[in-house]
């Protein structure tokens, strides 16, 4: 499998510049999940991934989280793009 770099912006209507750019290198956009709670964004993302070899099976697992809190006022609407 090879490894795509995604980028993740979060931005929010009451600031001018992006709140975050996040490397997700390696997740599809589907692995990726934001949350918005209590004036925090939490950004996790999860993959498994298993192939078959001559030599049995091999299994890789990785995860990301990080949580960063908002600027006062922009939690009204958070979009994300990846």
């Amino acid at each position: 499998s090879r490894l795509r770099r995604l980028g993740m912006m979060l931005s929010s209507c009451c600031c001018q510049s992006p709140l975050a750019l996040i490397d997700v290198k390696g997740f599809e956009p589907k692995d990726v999940t934001v949350v918005m709670k209590d004036g925090k964004v939490t950004v996790s993302a999860e993959r498994k991934e298993e192939h078959n070899t001559c030599m049995g099976k091999k299994s890789s697992y990785r995860k990301y989280m990080k949580q960063f809190s908002l600027p006062p006022g922009c939690e009204k609407e958070v979009t994300y793009s990846v």
